[in-house]
Parts: structure tokens; C-alpha cells; sequence
């Protein structure tokens, strides 16, 4: 690693992040059907119909990958909670069981000296909400802060930080226009009424959270730096109502209580009546802004419906994802985010990471793509930081290889490989790297 700790700010956070559905094995300890159990059903929505029953069996083995966490010498640990765990029908009876589940392994963190950093939810909706219309409903926001409560009512004396939701655009955008994930919609009204509820439920968490006394609260945006394919009026027109629905919706909804002109021309008639009478609530306080960026998106206009724009192959080097490794863009993400979002609130880069074909030769793994990519970042990180930025953490992704959605078990974010027949741990050249610039 070409980083030491010691060049960062010294209270600043280094992690690890994970999600539930991806490495817990959500066919344990009474967790209740969700919406991803049942698109992954579905033949052609993942890779080998492949799900998260079992993924990499964090549910039996996490002091084993905490002790991993703790030995890298991490400071946090940022987990997500189940809402199909703790409450199988998504209202109503809660199952003690998973409730335990996650005391024990917020305990297992402090024993371990690690921050607990907690996201309520990445993705994995009750599959009975899902049948009452799941993020297209408004109640869901209702349902979300009592789910809120009866987690954080449990927990909420031991987190260092919360976050309602992960990456709302990914909630809506990714799931209710493009299909790729559950539900796998394709519907313009559906998607306009998902974007708006997924903020609306995070502003009702976070109001929940304060009822209990809690505070460092905050919200995990999705960013993806859009450039235009030339110089055209038209190709920065279209890049900038990308910038707009993946981007300066939700930072703009959450911090400035507004959404973005250009995109509203063509999202506003789908809209759920009074929709604006609800930003009292959407833009509740936040304590933090979390960004999690991996690349950026080539864009130019198009024909056919509404936005009239794609993605197209840029040149610059790919990860096994396919995605473009642009660490500029996280630089620039930062300095938006807080000149014209989050002023003054710290912010933390709360994913960052990358695929690779890893193998296993002779015991060890050689990443060094991955090592090189993390150099990139950290010092488009620490470019942000000399120049005023309140940044006070990054967290990669991820701990573990784990169950990548719709792409099943092929791609490979881990510092540390999982082998999903055995379940073997193989800490990756990548980890020890990690865990000697931590040392310095």
C-alpha cells in the first residue's frame, strides 16, 4: 500500500463494510421470505438462479470474520440488519431469534474494540410487504420506522453510527425502472413513487432514531460521476439528467429538501399526490453523509422514451464488473457533497472497492488490481481532505466475497476469498497490505 495511516487525520475511521442478505445465509435462524429470495426464483433475473440462502454462512461463522476485521487492526464495522430476520412478515410479530442474532454480534464487535456501524436495510424487503406494493406504497414508510424502532430499541445503546437505508437509487431506480433488481420492475409511475417513498421512509427512521435518544445518524448515497461522450450540448444534457436521477435526487431531497429541475419535467406527472408537503420529513438532520463510489458512467443522448440518453463504453480500465476505474470521481463527489449538500457534517465514504477474478495458488491470492485500486481511491480521498473536506472515514468493500445480487457468487469484491463450497476464509494479498498500512 502506498498509505499509511499515519496520513490521514488521526481520529480518522478505516472499516470494512458487509450486508445482510449477501453474507448471512438468510435460511437461518427463522428469517422470513423476501422479495430477492423470490426474483432469484425467477429463471433469467441471477446468474444460476443463485440466492442468499446460504451465501458465505456469516450467521454461524461472524466471530470468526470479526476476528478477521479486528486483526486487520479496523476501526468499525459497518453490518446491515434484516428486516425479514427481525420481522418475518415485515409487521407485527417479531422473531426473537434474529433480534438475538444481531445483539450478539453488535456484542462480539465491541468485545473486538470495532465500531458498530449499522444500516437498517440493504435491500432485502419482506416478501408481504413486497405483495401490499413495497416501495410504491406510502405505508411502507410507516412500516420502515416501526421495524426502526424494535431494531434500534435493542441496539441503539451500542451503535457508533446508523443509516436508514443503503443506496436509495439502487432501492428504486435500479428495481423499479430498469428491472435489474427486485422486484424487477420496468414502470416509469412505479419508479417515481419508490424514489420518493424510499426518502420519506429514511426521514421516518431517522425522526424514530431520535425518539430514542440516538444521534450520529445519517444517510448512504449511491454516487456515480456521469460524463458526456463529447462536447455537445445534447451529450451534456443527457449526462446531466443522469447526474440528476442517480445522484442529485436523493443528495438534494435529503439535504436540500428539493429535487432536481430537469429531472422533474419528465418524472414529476408520475409523481404520488402532495409529494412536497412530505420534505419536513425527508430532510430531518443528519449528523452524516456517507458516499459509496466505485466508477463513473459515459453517457449520450438517445432516441426512443424518456430520459433519451445511454451508457456507452468508455477507455479507461475495467474491473471484472466491467465498471471504469475513475478514482477522480470520488474526489469530486466529495467536494460537491459538501459544498452544495452536507456543509459542514462529516462525511465518510462508506463503500469502495472493486471485483476481481481472484484465485487461489499455492494458499495465497495475488490481487494486486485490487491493491492498486484502493491506492487510487484513498489518495483521491486524502486529495479531498487537503483541500478542506470534512471526510473522517472510509470503509471498503468488502470483508468477504459474497452473494453479488443479480450476478449470483461469480463476482468477487472480498479482501478476504470465501470458497462457497467449503466456506474456507483466505485472507487475500489485498487484507495483509490493508492490515500493514494500518499498522504504520
Amino acid at each position: 500500500m502506498q498509505f499509511s495511516r499515519s496520513d490521514f487525520p488521526e481520529e480518522f475511521l478505516f472499516g470494512v463494510a458487509t450486508s445482510s442478505y449477501q453474507i448471512e445465509g438468510h435460511k437461518f435462524g427463522g428469517a422470513g421470505e423476501t422479495h430477492w429470495d423470490t426474483f432469484a426464483r425467477t429463471p433469467g433475473n441471477v446468474v444460476r438462479n443463485e440466492d442468499g440462502a446460504v451465501a458465505c454462512d456469516h450467521y454461524h461463522r461472524y466471530t470468526e470474520d470479526l476476528d478477521l476485521v479486528q486483526a486487520a487492526g479496523f476501526d468499525a464495522y459497518r453490518f446491515s440488519t434484516s428486516w425479514a430476520r427481525v420481522m418475518p412478515e415485515g409487521r407485527g410479530q417479531v422473531n426473537q431469534e434474529g433480534l438475538d442474532y444481531y445483539d450478539r454480534l453488535t456484542d462480539a464487535m465491541l468485545e473486538r474494540g470495532l465500531k458498530p456501524c449499522a444500516t437498517l436495510y440493504h435491500w432485502e424487503l419482506p416478501s408481504a410487504l413486497a405483495d401490499l406494493g413495497g416501495w410504491t406504497n406510502r405505508d411502507i414508510a410507516l412500516w420502515f420506522g416501526d421495524f426502526t424502532e424494535v431494531v434500534m430499541g435493542r441496539l441503539g445503546d451500542r451503535m457508533h453510527s446508523v443509516a436508514p437505508i443503503n443506496e436509495p437509487w439502487c432501492v428504486s431506480w435500479l428495481s423499479h425502472f430498469l428491472g435489474q433488481h427486485a422486484p424487477g420492475k420496468r414502470d416509469i409511475r412505479a419508479t417515481a413513487r419508490a424514489m420518493h417513498h424510499v426518502l420519506l421512509a429514511h426521514g421516518t427512521a431517522i425522526q424514530t432514531m431520535r425518539g430514542l435518544g440516538m444521534s450520529n445518524l445519517g444517510c448512504v448515497f449511491n454516487c456515480e460521476w456521469a460524463t458526456p461522450t463529447d462536447d455537445t450540448d445534447a451529450a451534456r444534457e443527457a449526462a446531466d439528467l443522469y447526474d440528476a436521477y442517480y445522484n442529485r435526487f436523493f443528495l438534494g431531497g435529503a439535504f436540500n429538501k428539493a429535487y432536481p429541475e430537469n429531472l422533474m419535467r419528465g418524472l414529476g406527472p408520475h409523481m404520488p399526490k402532495d409529494w412536497q408537503e412530505d420534505f419536513g420529513v425527508i430532510g430531518e438532520k443528519l449528523d452524516w453523509c456517507g458516499i459509496n463510489y466505485y466508477t463513473r458512467s459515459v453517457i449520450a443522448p438517445a432516441g426512443g422514451g424518456w430520459p433519451h440518453l445511454k451508457s456507452v463504453e468508455g477507455s479507461l480500465p475495467k474491473t471484472q464488473m466491467d465498471w471504469e476505474v475513475y478514482p477522480q470521481g470520488l474526489t469530486d463527489f466529495i467536494m460537491r457533497a459538501w459544498r452544495e449538500y452536507s456543509c459542514d457534517v462529516p462525511i465518510y465514504i462508506t463503500e469502495n472497492g472493486m471485483a476481481n477474478a481472484d484465485v487461489i495458488i499455492n494458499d495465497e491470492v495475488n490481487d494486486s488490481a485490487r491493491t492498486r485500486y484502493l491506492n487510487q481511491h484513498l489518495a483521491a480521498v486524502k486529495a479531498a481532505i487537503d483541500q478542506g473536506a470534512p471526510v473522517k472515514g472510509y470503509f471498503a468493500w468488502s470483508l468477504l466475497d459474497n452473494y453479488e445480487w443479480s450476478l449470483g457468487y461469480e463476482k468477487r469484491f472480498g479482501l478476504v476469498h470465501v470458497d462457497f463450497e467449503t466456506q474456507v476464509r483466505t485472507p487475500k494479498d489485498s487484507y495483509h497490505r490493508f492490515a500493514a498500512a494500518l499498522s504504520r
